[in-house]
Order: C-alpha cells, then structure tokens, then sequence
C-alpha cells in the first residue's frame, strides 16, 4: 500500500514538473517573440539614420512642406512678387500682402495637411505596433467600416503619438481610421467630441525639428503681422528626405508596392495627400518628373481593399490610404 502511494506521488510529481515546464516554454517564447519584435521595430527606427536625426511620418511630410530659401533673382522686395510654387511655367504672381518666398513655414492655402498630418500619426503607430484593425470577419467588413483597435498602449517616447495613442484606447465603442483622421483635426459637429482635437500640431512637430537640429526659430514680419517660423537649418537631413523619396520612384522603383520599404511608401501617398509631394519632386528635370509623377499615379490608381489583403500588408496603413483616396 505504502509503495502504491510512492508510486502515485512520483506521477503527481512528474505530471505538475511537466506542466511547469511546459508553463515556463510557452511563456519563456511569447517573452522572445516580445523581444523580436521590439528589435525589429527598432531596427527600422534606426535604419538610414542616426538616432539624432530619426524623423517620425509627420516630421518628414512636414519637412516636406516647409518653404525653402529662395535665390535673390525669384524674389522682388518691391512687389513680393515670386515664381508660383508650381511646376507650372508662366509669369510671375504679384502677391501684396504676403512674402511667399520666405522661409520655414508651410503654404498658407495647403488645406491639406492638417488632416494628411493625421492619418501620417495613425500609419506610424501602425508600424510601430500600436494599432490595428479589428478583424474583417465571415462578412468581409470593407476596410473603412473596421474599427481601430488599441494593440498595445506601450509609450512611444513621441508626445504627439502617445497623445493620439491615449485617445484610441480609451474610446469605447472604437471608431473608424475615417473617423480618426476627423476627430483629431477637430472636423466634427459633435461637441461632446472636441476634445479628441489635437491641437496645434505643425507647431509642435516643428518645435521636434527644432530641438533634433533641423530647424530653427525666428520672428518673420509678413508685413501686417508677425508670425513665428521655423527656417532650415541642417539641409542635409531634407537634402536625404527628397533624394529617399526621388530615388523610391526612379532609379530603386521595384514597381510592386510590397516590395517597397512599408515606411517610404507611406511616405509617398500620404505625402501626396497632404499635398507636399511636388515640393520633392521640383528639382528634378522634366523627363525625370514626368517619370516620377507616372509612377505616384500608378501607386494612388491601386485598390486599398485589394493591396490589404496581401501577405505581410498593413491593413491600417491602407485603410488611411482609402479613407484619402475614396
């Protein structure tokens, strides 16, 4: 009876070892496949760049957008007069009131990128693992009928983005990218929605450049008032964004958008849809911008619904391009 017992006991005890250890396995590969994924997700923060210099989504189609120094011969003191900011060839456009060819802020009739600057802050929380949509179920739920869900609430180290983050993943019931994209720029006839706004958000992504060294501050007098702008200063840093963007559509176009870096390609369409990607594109001889403009087409033309459902494709970065192309 005794040795019965002992037997019984071993098997107790080799059974709850067994489990244990199988406990720990388990646990022991969700904790590398944590440490995978934070590694590659830092891996594609630092690749091409130093960590000084490492630009978010908004900060680049910000940078795209912000005016450059003009040369002396397109600028006339007398009348402000300027060439368009265009590729359209024509004659000069005298603008009385305002120097449109000074420095370090965006166009003042850019009516875009408020909302472009919006849907940049939900593609890169998707890629850095934040959000996703909820599943498309038996029903195949259209990629703008999804809900935004939070995947982790983990902190960025990005105010803007932990600020958006914070939004996301208190608000229940959960709401859709095109909801999104106007709740945060304030486009909403709900009061009891006006908090989810975030507010003056150029000025605070152009206080980021500022403090990464890209930009720098000054006091510009536009004749009936003075506005704060924010100048170049490091051109190199903008030098490398356009020469990234130019060489993504000529000479390292791979004409499939999988194949693309997911981060460039969400560069180029919602730069597109904050109506800054010309201003990459101007420097480049006509035949090369025919070219490129060609193949910026060739990826607006493709089906959001169609491209999410391929291997490794971002369902939220394409919901955003849908909810701008639609």
């Amino acid at each position: 009876m005794t040795s019965l017992a002992q037997r019984t006991s071993g098997l107790v005890q080799r059974r709850t070892e067994a489990i244990r250890s199988a406990a720990a396995d388990k646990e022991r590969e969700s904790g590398d496949e944590e440490d995978e994924a934070r590694r590659g997700e830092e891996d594609e923060d630092d690749k091409g760049d130093s960590k000084e210099t490492r630009l978010t989504l908004m900060e680049e189609v910000l940078l795209l957008g912000l005016k450059d120094r003009e040369r002396r011969d397109s600028f006339s003191t007398s009348t402000f007069t300027c060439r368009p900011p265009t590729r359209q060839r024509g004659e000069l456009t005298a603008l009385p009131l305002f120097p449109v060819c000074s420095q370090g802020y965006t166009s003042f009739w850019n009516d875009c990128i408020s909302s472009g600057l919006r849907g940049c802050m939900l593609v890169e929380l998707a890629l850095r693992g934040r959000l996703q949509l909820e599943a498309c179920g038996v029903r195949r739920k259209s990629l703008l009928s999804r809900k935004v869900i939070c995947k982790s609430d983990a902190p960025t180290g990005d105010v803007l983005l932990d600020e958006a983050l914070k939004h996301i993943k208190d608000t229940q019931p959960p709401e859709s990218v095109q909801s999104w994209i106007e709740l945060l720029s304030g486009e909403t006839w709900n009061p009891l929605k006006l908090h989810y706004q975030l507010r003056n958000v150029r000025e605070r992504l152009a206080k980021n450049l500022v403090e990464k060294g890209v930009l720098t501050t000054e006091k510009q007098n536009f004749l009936l008032f003075d506005m704060t702008t924010h100048p170049l200063t490091n051109s190199t840093i903008k030098q490398r964004l356009v020469k990234k963007v130019q060489e993504s559509v000529l000479e390292k176009w791979v004409n499939d958008p999988h194949r693309m870096d997911k981060r460039v390609l969400a560069l180029i369409l919602l730069a597109h849809s904050s109506d800054v990607l010309e201003n990459a594109f101007a420097p480049l001889q006509d035949d090369q911008y025919d070219l490129a403009m060609k193949r910026v087409h060739t990826l607006l033309e493709l089906e959001p619904e169609k491209e999410s459902t391929k291997p490794s494709a971002n369902e939220l970065m394409w919901a955003v391009v849908a909810a701008f192309t639609k």
